[in-house]
């Protein structure tokens, strides 16, 4: 069977635009898993690189044999129907959360890069969102396709002034103390499993428009790739940064550093991310809560913004760095029962259970 390698090209654009969310655009996802480790962060990228490739692949190839719709669906085809609609709930408090770190991160872009009150910030960004939410969304999902090819380049940009920067082999070899130094070992475990299981919702319903198995199973290996490539990346810029755990949003810090003239798009392109990131969450929590609540739409989306409000209280990058390895920890089931599951390509159509 032949590949269709303009479709692949576009799944492997949506798999990269759905897992480079502003946790990456503001490089303290990066810092988490990975920079702070030096050298062993490194080795951690590579094997989450793998695993991107491997299982991101394997999960869209199954959803496209499975006809799944949803995440819903591949879910309970993944853990059994009642272990699923359970693993289900579990992924919407999940993406609230996520939600809540997204909000927080609009905040901190306010407060450490403008001089502008976090609360401000945090305001503004909810008064956008419903604003967007009341005139339609259509154009907003546009955004990220103008948005992450430029965060990409900007990237790049950085990646070949920091490998200029005197001292780089030394620091790309280094490894730091840390009392935490076991975490680097589930990292890249984690981080996978954490980015995986939240693009479902957007990687499942595209397999499955898709079919073809060898362009998915492409498209997969590709977006996989790429990911790993700007990881690298963003982990070769960030570790030239002096305390680079102290920053709510060390990438916009090194863009300010290194290149200057180009600071106030950037910080323009990491606000994008986050609010791209946040219309996203907060429409698939809507959706998913209106499944389980019988009220109008609109008081579950200000009940959603409230809770968010409140937990984004906490600083940034004090939430990122203790609820997303969280999630990653819950989510490490879901990528063992994904590398656990067979998957035969010829092998007809599976039951949906």
């Amino acid at each position: 069977m032949r590949t269709n390698w303009g479709a692949a090209f576009q799944i492997a654009a949506v798999y990269v635009g759905t897992v480079v969310g502003a946790g990456f655009a503001t490089g303290r996802e990066i810092v988490e898993f990975f920079s702070r480790f030096g050298f062993v962060g490194l080795i951690g990228i590579l094997m989450s690189g793998y695993l991107l490739i491997f299982m991101g692949s394997k999960l869209m190839r199954i959803a496209a044999q499975i006809g799944a719709n949803s995440y819903e669906q591949f879910n309970e085809y993944l853990f059994g129907e009642k272990l699923g609609r359970i693993i289900n709930f579990i992924m919407l408090f999940m993406l609230l959360g996520v939600s809540a770190v997204m909000l927080s991160g609009a905040g901190a872009v306010f407060q450490e890069q403008l001089g502008i009150s976090k609360n401000i910030g945090i305001l503004i960004t909810i008064g956008l969102s419903i604003l967007v939410m009341i005139v339609g969304i259509k154009g907003l999902f546009a955004v990220n396709s103008f948005v992450v090819p430029i965060m990409i380049v900007f990237s790049f940009i950085l990646f070949y002034l920091s490998i200029k920067l005197p001292g780089f082999m030394e620091q790309a070899l280094f490894i730091p103390a840390s009392e935490e130094g076991w975490k680097s070992v589930v990292a890249p475990f984690t981080y996978t499993a954490f980015n995986l299981s939240l693009a479902q919702a957007v990687l499942v319903p595209v397999a499955a428009e898709i079919k073809d198995d060898q362009t998915v199973k492409w498209g997969g290996i590709l977006g996989g790739i790429a990911l790993t490539l700007i990881l690298l990346m963003g982990h070769f810029t960030l570790i030239m940064l002096p305390g680079l755990e102290s920053y709510e949003i060390p990438m916009a810090t090194i863009m300010k550093t290194l290149a200057s003239g180009l600071y106030w798009i950037f910080i323009m392109v990491i606000y994008g991310e986050i609010f791209t990131s946040v219309i996203g969450n907060i429409f698939g929590l809507e959706r998913q809560i209106k499944k389980y609540v019988n009220i109008p739409s609109v008081m579950i989306v200000i009940g959603i913004f409230i809770v968010c409000y409140l937990v984004s209280q906490f600083d940034y990058s004090t939430l990122l760095s203790y609820l997303y390895p969280l999630f990653g920890n819950i989510s490490l089931i879901f990528i063992v029962l994904l590398w656990m599951k067979p998957f035969k390509p010829n092998g007809g159509k599976p039951g949906n259970k």
